[in-house]
């Protein structure tokens, strides 16, 4: 770890919307944190967001950045297909490593990534948290702890985007097999979250549609879509309930999230951002109070820092933690291709 009076100076691999609107603004707002080098696709492009952005130094690729011995940590906004190499790599040449979410392609990439970090333990390895449940997440974890919805038996998931098809849109990353890997929309994020409250799932089955099997992409060639466009999930969770899992992107004039706990004393529903609840005997779903004291928030940039400092421990998101999403997206990613039930590995 780094002592707290260091500079700790950080490389950015891939400033892409979120980098720029997120992370290196949250960088910034820690004392003693420099952002120093970027390294983008090109070299044109890294020199524009470094003139954008007032970043001093331009690398000439994304290995030249990490093996600069002036860099102490590196930040990684690529798309998914970048995360497992620059993570290596990165803590090969002993840099703390921060990663956008998805961790990787893949398991097997998110594996050697965890392991990778394990044979540092001296560095901080961090990718960046599901963000949706954070301000409730602490609320809920004591309300089934203590009981309010008796016995665990069902849970729902529902995510719908409020678009209609659109077929002549272009290609985009999140359904281009060869940058995001296995990953289906948002559904590896909204697991996530829902392991904070209850822990993985040990088996699923799925099914998923692609509606429009061929896009143009950026170069203007007609590609293949194999990333589905809506994804039913039937999933036995490791605690003893059943989920479904529904995730759509054709949901028309409908837009809502939320992930509902049904069980046999009262139940949980978090959507749109409100937590609400009820027990036997109840006649509606009232809204939960969120105390002061578990009320959380957005703190990934500060708790990046804080963690290379020594002064606490990463818990969103651990290498270990997107190994066990990366698992469940895999196991469906299986199921849908081979129409059959997938246990899930202990990972």
């Amino acid at each position: 770890m780094t002592s707290g009076k260091q500079v700790i100076r950080v490389g950015i691999v891939g400033a892409g919307a979120n980098t720029r609107e997120k992370h290196i603004p949250g960088l910034r707002a820690q004392a003693g944190v420099e952002v120093v080098c970027v390294a983008n696709r090109s070299r044109a492009s890294s020199e524009k967001v470094a003139a954008e952005l007032g970043i001093p130094q331009v690398a000439a690729d994304w290995r030249a950045l990490v093996n600069d011995a002036g860099i102490d940590a590196v930040m990684i906004g690529t798309w998914p297909y970048l995360h497992c190499p620059v993570s290596l790599a990165a803590l090969a040449a002993g840099k703390h490593v921060l990663t956008e979410a998805r961790l990787a392609m893949n398991l097997a990439e998110a594996r050697q990534m965890h392991a990778a970090a394990l044979a540092r333990p001296d560095l901080v390895a961090q990718v960046v948290p599901a963000p949706f449940t954070l301000g409730v997440d602490r609320t809920v974890q004591r309300l089934l702890r203590e009981g309010f919805v008796g016995r665990l038996l069902s849970i729902e998931v529902r995510v719908a985007d409020g678009r209609f098809l659109d077929p002549a849109a272009p290609l985009n990353w999140r359904q281009d097999a060869e940058l995001s890997g296995l990953s289906v929309m948002s559904l590896g994020i909204w697991y996530e979250s829902l392991m904070r409250w209850v822990g993985e799932a040990s088996s699923v089955i799925a099914k998923g549609r692609t509606f429009v099997t061929q896009r143009v992409d950026a170069a203007g060639r007609l590609r293949a879509v194999r990333v589905p466009e809506h994804v039913s999930v039937l999933a036995d969770m490791a605690c003893g309930a059943q989920a479904c899992f529904t995730i759509s992107a054709v949901s028309g004039l409908y837009k809502s999230s939320e992930i509902v706990l049904f069980g046999s004393e009262g139940t949980l529903r978090f959507a749109d951002g409100e937590l609400s609840g009820g027990r036997r005997g109840d006649a509606v779903l009232q809204p939960v109070p969120i105390p002061a004291e578990e009320a959380g928030g957005w703190r990934v940039e500060e708790e990046f820092i804080s963690a290379i400092r020594g002064l606490e421990a990463v818990s969103h998101t651990r290498f270990a933690e997107g190994v066990k999403y990366m698992a469940f997206t895999e196991a469906v990613a299986i199921s849908m291709a081979e129409g059959r039930e997938i246990a899930l590995c202990a990972c």
